[in-house]
């Protein structure tokens, strides 16, 4: 009798195979009193420094395969064993207390793990299983243990695991692992990200995979629905092959419209353009027949390393870009850290609300020097493209004003020392924070644009932290409130003649389409993968209809409702 499990759909697909079990060895550790603490000490380095090396081997392994934004966590899993924070109080612990390394190594490493696992935020609880992944694999040295070697799978599997660390989900071979489930996890956990960049189904957070799935039990992982089906019947597993071979179609059919525009059924054209952090990515998003990149996120040129990029550093990534997208726009958002995302050299003190904290433009504006330095690498990039440039968390219009002084001031300095700069750059804003949606009237007779950040604007409008799972039922994107807010928004720039696009993850929702179209939203900014499936719904969409049906929609009392028309009256892919 076939078993289902809910989890938390992480990459889209189905996969159908044989279960593989993926765990770790037992790594125990008594407590030992030792006699010569510096040669335990001279134990944990030498450790440290084997597992050092390791991490370097799959940093390149997996820059080679997923390119080097996803090789990026090993920079940071490189800092953590650097990290005299972490290290020296376990030196401390073997010196003091007199114990052994696999003891001292064990305590602390619990103790910081314990701490970030309580933390409220989402993405550092997630952080628990960075530091988790890197002790541990110092502590099999020191206990002359056998890490497995994901890469070694030679036949078709699906894994089940407890949790899939960021090395192990690096080792992963396409052609024999076809999908993963794990007990726990989320869609911003380094797995899930990197099972959407290899493009493999995965359903995490099921909380009991592992108690319910012995290795070589047929299960089928159900990535669009985020459920695991253990010992399906034959009528079952028909009805997910054929599934499976239907998205397989589906998917070909999409790959027809690459170089397609993007047409409504009536005719009416939009943009379609993908979001990216590093370079690596615009392989996917040419792939794709993005006709844009609508958001560069440039702190992933920040993160993951113990210093601030250069000038000359930046100017290469974002010329890169330009020259790969042609005539192509490529809007750049400057520098958005603050919130979930830290730097830890720029040793910023701890706030209680960081996402309503000192972050973003706020951040730039404070620490100007080097806000100015990436806005030379822009300007100095600019001739080699379509260059945006686009300002993060603006909430005040003296906030755009300063910062685009602060552009203008850099611009004149280059043009003066002799060096080309584009003549005409757009300089837009992000509106995520309400004050700016409320007031787009005013900002729209002086930016070039607007693009919508839902991700915040959503959270900041109805007062719910997206990362606590305890308010997670009043993160919704379709909310009546928050559908006024972007028609407001929209309205205010075409009344001055500006565009308006979206780059938070509403603007690829496949229910959020159909209302945006008929909002009259220019151009719709998403993940790579995600421009084909929208392309095909579009062309299948009326703009007329879905124009006439807004008002109906803005006047709902609940998301629920909203959802409910949608999916009735529209075709959703």
């Amino acid at each position: 009798m076939s078993v289902t499990i809910e989890g938390i759909g992480a990459s889209n697909g189905i996969a159908i195979a044989k279960a593989f079990r993926l765990e770790s060895p037992e790594l125990l550790v008594e407590k030992k009193s030792v006699s010569d603490p510096d040669a335990e000490i001279l134990r944990l380095t030498e450790a440290i420094e084997s597992a050092k090396r390791e991490l370097q081997k799959i940093k390149a392994h997996t820059e080679q395969q997923m390119g080097k934004d996803k090789a990026a966590i090993f920079d940071a899993h490189l800092l953590v064993l650097n990290d005299p924070e972490l290290i020296n109080p376990i030196k401390e612990k073997i010196k003091h207390e007199r114990v052994n390394a696999e003891y001292a190594l064990e305590d602390v490493a619990r103790m910081v793990v314990n701490m970030f696992e309580q933390m409220d935020n989402e993405y550092m609880r997630e952080r628990a299983a960075d530091i988790r992944d890197v002790t541990q694999r110092v502590l099999a040295h020191l206990l002359g243990v056998t890490i497995p070697n994901p890469s070694l799978i030679s036949e078709e599997v699906i894994i089940v695991a407890h949790d899939l660390t960021p090395s192990d989900t690096a080792q992963l071979n396409r052609r024999f692992v076809k999908g993963f489930t794990t007990d726990i996890g989320g869609r911003t956990s380094h797995s899930a990200i990197m099972a959407r960049s290899l493009e493999i189904p995965a359903v995490v957070g099921t909380k009991i995979v592992t108690e319910k799935i012995e290795s070589g039990t047929t299960i089928i992982v159900d990535g669009n629905e985020g459920k695991v089906i253990v010992n399906p019947t034959p009528e079952e597993l028909h009805s997910y092959e054929q599934k499976r071979q239907d998205y397989l179609k589906q998917k070909a059919t999409w790959s027809k419209l690459i170089n397609d525009p993007t047409l409504s059924a009536d005719g009416h054209q939009v943009e379609l353009a993908a979001n990216i952090g590093t370079p690596n990515d615009l392989a996917s998003v040419l792939d794709n027949g993005a006709e844009g990149i609508g958001l560069y996120r440039t702190e992933f040129l920040y993160m993951g390393r113990d210093q601030l990029p250069s000038e000359e550093e930046q100017f290469e990534a974002y010329k890169q870009v330009l020259e790969k997208m042609k005539d192509k726009p490529v809007v750049v958002r400057t520098l958005d850290i603050g919130g979930d995302k830290e730097l830890p050299y720029l040793d910023l003190p701890q706030e209680l609300n960081p996402f309503l904290g000192f972050r973003a433009i706020r951040l730039c504006l404070d620490q100007q020097d080097l806000f100015r330095t990436q806005l030379r690498a822009l300007l100095r990039a600019s001739i080699y493209g379509n260059l945006k440039i686009m300002f993060p968390m603006i909430a005040t219009l003296e906030e755009y004003r300063q910062a685009r002084a602060i552009l203008e001031e850099e611009k004149q300095k280059l043009v003066e020392a002799g060096v080309q700069v584009a003549d005409s750059i757009e300089v837009g804003i992000m509106v995520e924070v309400p004050s700016t949606a409320v007031l787009a009237d005013r900002f729209a007779t002086e930016v070039d644009f607007f693009s919508i950040g839902t991700n915040d604007l959503i959270q900041y409008t109805l007062a719910a932290d997206r990362m606590n799972e305890r308010v997670s039922y009043l993160y919704q994107p379709f909310h009546p409130a928050l559908l006024r807010l972007i028609r407001n928004v929209i309205q205010a720039a075409h009344h001055e003649g500006k565009w308006v696009g979206m780059c938070g993850e509403m603007a690829g929702d496949p229910v959020a389409i159909p209302i945006l179209l008929g909002l009259g939203l220019d151009e719709f900014s998403m993940s790579a993968t995600s421009i084909l499936p929208a392309r095909h719904q579009i062309k299948h969409l009326s703009k007329a209809q879905a124009e006439s049906v807004v008002e109906e929609l803005l006047n709902m009392d609940t998301a629920e409702e909203v959802v409910n028309f949608v999916k009735k009256n529209f075709p959703i892919s």
